[in-house]
């Protein structure tokens, strides 16, 4: 197999592969809300997938694994991916790692809808909802791409009273849709016919690092759509490509742009910067730390306030940044490593920054730096801390009230914990769950102002799901889902069920290397591309 298309396009979470181990000793804090796990389920396939975008690591750049979506809205509509047991049509270019095709889903009081695809299309995905219950994602559309032999033609995808849109290209062959905001406009990026050796789409989904593509590759675009004026290119920073990760309510877009067409000596590819746009005002350089590349542009608040990865001079060091409307704010302080890696992941309405950045702690005998989930607020950082068992850990979410998820795990990746920060104290949330549930959880990805949060959940077989978990009210401690060790309707923590050891796929493990290394470069791996 060639790479795996959706994930090259998004690196998504569902990719975090990892060795489960049985439950851990949960850490000592007195009550928690106990929470009741809902199961996405697939469509005949082993797994499922929601776009811990906002999770969408987009290319492996910033808004899909970091970068985390609006995937539930407040009428209580989840939306997600999940296999089917059909074989992808298109081996060489899998939309997802175990090579099945896969149906983009609503999930609304228990009953999960298949969303469908375009006339001729395999797969399809689910990664934003709005209030008004639009959804938008991305699908197959039956073609093949002209440049690349057995490359699918993906678009973006709007799905609107129960159809399906294609918003188009800018002239090129495929599009895919990033975000998406209350007023009905939509971001993603989209191919013209402009010929560029250092397409974005191309590069990072087909060609290797320091290989020119080909010179009928074309420019990719960023694009705002909406309804008025249908997609429009949104221009760059001086450079051929525009890479958008996010929408605001406000229409603001954040993203990266090359800022020129020469190729630097340490990244093989043009210098490029993060950017914000506005209709009328155009695309604003943010800025740079010096480095030739920006790695991740992961959150955008109401503000206008943006977060993400920045690299420092000689592009080997990532350093978490903030826009905070005036100036670039490098985010690394003590007890964080100055020398070592890190990145901010999303960005609360208060100017609250979560991600995972490197201490100065060696990690199990292995000279390179142990990384940490980080919560950045007034100018202070403070250390997260981790799982017992699990030395190393990053922060995916926060919300208005300071609740913030991520995952706890192993140097070596071969172990991984869900876990919930609150109030000072980490809580592995396996054990904020039923202890008759099969599942793991091992990655959380998204929470919401209700405290409902999105998450990856292992089986003992190694099949990983998307779940919801929703908080238990105190009425509902004898309710299925809800059961528990409880005082007046609270969990109360202490040791966990064992369960068995679930080990997922060696492909999917090394996703979260890959992801975690040859992109963000946070934790010092560099896993080669298949």
């Amino acid at each position: 197999m060639k790479c795996t298309f959706l994930v090259r396009i998004i690196a998504l979470v569902f990719c975090a592969g990892l060795a489960i181990p049985v439950r851990m000793a949960a850490q000592e804090q007195a009550k928690q809300r106990h929470y009741k796990l809902v199961d996405m389920g697939t469509f005949g396939g082993p797994q499922s997938y929601f776009n811990s975008l906002n999770l969408t690591d987009t290319f492996g750049f910033g808004t899909v694994f970091y970068n985390l979506a609006q995937v539930r809205n407040s009428q209580g509509v989840f939306v997600g991916f999940a296999d089917t047991n059909a074989p992808d049509p298109y081996p060489a270019f899998c939309y997802v790692p175990d090579c099945f095709v896969t149906h983009a889903f609503q999930f609304r009081n228990g009953i999960k809808t298949d969303l469908g695809m375009l006339p001729g299309g395999a797969s399809s995905a689910a990664f934003w909802i709005n209030a008004k219950g639009w959804i938008t994602g991305n699908s197959e559309n039956g073609e093949t791409d002209p440049l690349i032999a057995g490359l699918p033609e993906v678009r973006a995808v709007l799905w609107k009273g129960g159809k399906i849109q294609d918003l188009g290209t800018l002239g090129g062959s495929s599009s895919f849709s990033q975000a998406l905001n209350d007023r009905g406009q939509i971001t993603g990026l989209a191919l013209n016919g402009i010929p560029d050796p250092f397409s974005f789409y191309y590069q990072f989904l087909y060609c290797l690092p320091f290989q020119i593509c080909p010179p009928n590759a074309t420019e990719t675009r960023a694009f705002v759509w909406d309804e008025e004026d249908g997609i429009q290119d949104i221009g760059t920073l001086g450079g051929p490509d525009a890479f958008p990760s996010l929408i605001n309510q406000r229409g603001l877009v954040a993203g990266f742009s090359y800022t020129n067409s020469i190729p630097d000596p340490n990244t093989g590819l043009p210098t490029y910067h993060p950017f914000l746009w506005e209709k009328g005002k155009g695309m604003k350089d943010l800025g740079s730390f010096g480095g030739a590349a920006t790695a991740s542009v992961n959150g955008l608040n109401e503000r206008g306030e943006v977060v993400g990865g920045l690299d420092l001079p000689g592009d080997q060091n990532l350093h978490p940044f903030l826009w905070n409307g005036e100036k670039l704010i490098d985010l690394t302080a003590p007890p964080f490593a100055e020398s070592g890696h890190g990145e901010a992941a999303w960005i609360n309405e208060a100017g609250e920054v979560v991600g995972g950045a490197d201490i100065p702690v060696p990690c199990s005998g292995s000279p390179r730096l142990v990384p940490r989930a980080f919560l950045w607020k007034n100018g202070v950082m403070r250390d997260l801390g981790t799982l017992a068992g699990t030395p190393a850990s990053a922060a995916n979410f926060i919300n208005s009230k300071t609740q913030i998820v991520g995952f706890s795990f192993a140097c070596d990746f071969s172990a991984s914990t869900a876990f919930l920060w609150e109030e000072g104290s980490i809580v592995d949330l396996n054990t904020l769950v039923s202890p008759n549930s099969p599942f793991y959880l091992y990655w959380a990805g998204f929470i919401d102002d209700r405290g409902e949060i999105g998450a990856f959940a292992a089986l003992p077989n190694g099949d990983s799901h998307a779940v919801l978990l929703v908080p238990c009210n105190e009425n509902e401690a004898s309710t299925e889902g809800c059961e528990g060790d409880t005082e007046d309707g609270i969990a109360v923590q202490g040791e966990t069920s064992q369960r068995p050891n679930v080990v997922l796929p060696k492909n999917v493990r090394m996703m979260l290397q890959r992801r975690m290394g040859r992109i963000h470069r946070l934790y010092g791996f560099a896993v080669p591309r298949d």
